[in-house]
């Protein structure tokens, strides 16, 4: 099996590119639906995972350079989802930048489904 690429990792750069197109192409043209609502969720735990992946193992909390194990794609999952869509929003944290919505934990529960896959595939060959 190959080395997690952690910031270099295929699957990360294509989100990074994807964020950055997204925001400063697409969303200044749509007004609302899946580019403007549910892209960024779709990309965030491929996006976040390298990143928090590779702090650990700069920190020493990870030991291995194995692509993201389960936990590691889940935990954060459940734990975002939670705090995004069921903590923070009544909150007033943000003021009213932070709505609850289902869908995006659907469209957080895909992408990480998407980039497990990937992530095993990728890694493997």
């Amino acid at each position: 099996m190959a080395c997690f690429r952690y910031l270099r990792d295929p699957l990360f750069l294509g989100c990074l590119f994807v964020y950055f197109v997204n925001r400063w192409a697409l969303k200044p043209h749509w007004s609302g639906g899946f580019i403007h609502e549910h892209l960024n969720d779709l990309i965030c735990i491929p996006f976040w995972v390298p990143i928090m992946l590779w702090v650990q193992r700069r920190l020493g909390l990870r030991a291995w350079d194995d692509p993201p194990l389960a936990g590691e794609i889940i935990i954060p999952l459940l734990v975002w989802s939670w705090f995004f869509e069921i903590v923070l929003p009544p909150s007033g944290l943000v003021g009213m930048r932070a709505v609850a919505d289902h869908w995006d934990i659907v469209y957080y529960s895909l992408g990480a489904a998407l980039a497990a896959c990937f992530w095993t595939w990728w890694y493997r060959r």
